[in-house]
């Protein structure tokens, strides 16, 4: 009838191709995240022999991914439990709870007093996007200050809150290690009550930490600035391969009266990345504060996903809130912990071999899952062209990628791309497997015969 009345009256019901609206032509790609395009690269790579040392999550001597025996043992636990909406609640809260022991320490006045606020979230990524939420909300003209280089996520998660973000030095190039006097110059001239994120262990991507001397120092400027401590907690446990030990630098921040922020992911250090499993906390004066920010950032986490799935965090709670399984799993941070530190000490100890002219002690002087290398854009480049060994731009590398069948071959790789007398390159005898240049047809060098000639221990 309507249709009829349109006709009628000679309006047309279609619509020219010409004159048709698209609501998102003006929609282009998203830049690529440098580590996602790492792990891309690798995947659309032929190559049998190739070696992702992009991606930051642990994988084993042979290079699998791991599933620890103390989620096996808390799986079994969990296994008859009805996840209902009853219980929900109570095992979120026993995540938080326990998240909380694991940083702050298990006998603090913080954990006694009840003086935190937290929630569970979409692992670190998560926490940090309500955190930035959270500031944004209530320090609207605040900015954040993040250590570089940092993760190449956290200006995106503040940017998306719309939070602007400024750098401190950290890192210095050509020590391999921490810019300490100019992180100190940085702290000191930020003005006043300014937002720090700071990574408390195996800084994610340089692996290089303060010591526990210079902790004490950047407390103690905090405190006379009253900057505010945000802590990403990405991989306890992997610095040292105590969990304590790597929750020191909070502690000293911690027992010197800081108001502190925690970002926790469990991703890492238990082995279950695909769960998102995290919790954010924020240190309160009193348990009336810490009911009133709770009750905000339940409200942030609300109005963007809800709650976090209840299988993961359930594994979590079950893990740290058990005595037996949680020594089960105290030991298998250990065992993680020194595979990586193992293999940096095999490949500095190859590279050296190797009579490489740069001084590689960097490699062991750094902790946790990252080495930065000191490659530059164009030997990453290289590896990846000639030797099908992917890392990101910047020259980190992953160590869980690292294993005791491909060290040598990673060494070699390494060298070669990084020899100053490219007359003297170590070409030969890299292992027992070689390559077959039919099957790797972008070849490991710039001709077939140069390939041939490479073998490779994988």
């Amino acid at each position: 009838m309507i249709i009829s009345r349109f006709l009628r009256r000679g309006i047309s019901t279609s619509t020219s191709p010409t004159r048709r609206r698209s609501w998102w032509d003006h929609v282009t790609p998203a830049l690529k995240d440098p580590i996602n395009a790492v792990t891309d690269a690798f995947l659309a790579d032929p190559c049998p022999y190739k070696i992702n040392l992009g991606v930051g999550a642990y994988r084993d001597d042979e290079g699998k991914p791991v599933v620890l025996q103390c989620v096996r043992e808390a799986e079994g636990k969990i296994g008859a439990t009805n996840f209902l909406e009853s219980t929900s609640t109570a095992i979120s809260s026993k995540l938080v709870e326990e998240s909380a022991k694991l940083i702050y320490g298990e006998d603090s006045d913080v954990i006694k007093e009840r003086r935190f606020a937290g929630i569970p979230a979409l692992s670190g990524t998560g926490a940090c996007r309500i955190f930035a939420e959270f500031q944004k909300r209530f320090y609207p003209d605040s900015t954040i200050y993040f250590p570089d280089p940092t993760w190449s996520n956290h200006r995106n998660i503040w940017g998306d809150a719309h939070v602007p973000g400024r750098t401190f030095h950290y890192y210095h190039p050509d020590s391999k290690g921490l810019n300490f006097v100019a992180l100190m110059d940085d702290v000191k001239n930020a003005p006043d009550g300014s937002f720090f994120l700071l990574h408390p262990c195996a800084h994610n991507p340089t692996g290089v930490d303060p010591t526990d001397e210079q902790w004490q120092e950047i407390s103690s400027l905090f405190k006379v600035k009253n900057h505010f401590p945000f802590f990403d907690v990405a991989y306890q446990g992997f610095a040292s391969g105590d969990v304590e030990r790597d929750a020191q630098a909070i502690r000293i921040f911690l027992e010197d009266g800081h108001s502190i922020g925690c970002a926790q992911s469990f991703a890492k250090n238990l082995g279950l990345y695909g769960h998102r499993v995290g919790c954010l906390s924020i240190l309160c004066n009193d348990k009336i504060q810490a009911v009133a920010i709770k009750s905000q950032l339940k409200q942030i986490s609300n109005t963007m996903y809800g709650s976090p799935p209840i299988h993961g965090i359930s594994l979590v709670s079950k893990i740290l809130s058990n005595p037996d399984i949680k020594a089960l799993w105290l030991k298998e941070v250990k065992v993680m912990a020194t595979r990586i530190q193992r293999m940096r000490a095999t490949l500095r100890e190859a590279l050296e071999r190797l009579r490489s002219p740069l001084n590689w002690q960097h490699i062991t002087n750094q902790v946790g899952m990252f080495c930065f290398s000191g490659l530059t854009r164009a030997e990453v480049d290289q590896l990846a062209k000639e030797f099908h060994i992917y890392m990101t731009h910047d020259g980190r590398i992953s160590m869980a990628g690292v294993t005791t069948k491909n060290v040598d071959y990673v060494a070699r790789a390494i060298h070669e791309v990084t020899a100053s007398d490219r007359d003297t390159k170590i070409l030969h005898n890299i292992g027992a497997y070689k390559v077959n240049t039919d099957i790797c047809s972008t070849s490991l060098g710039t001709n077939k015969t140069r390939a041939r000639g490479m073998n490779l221990a994988l």
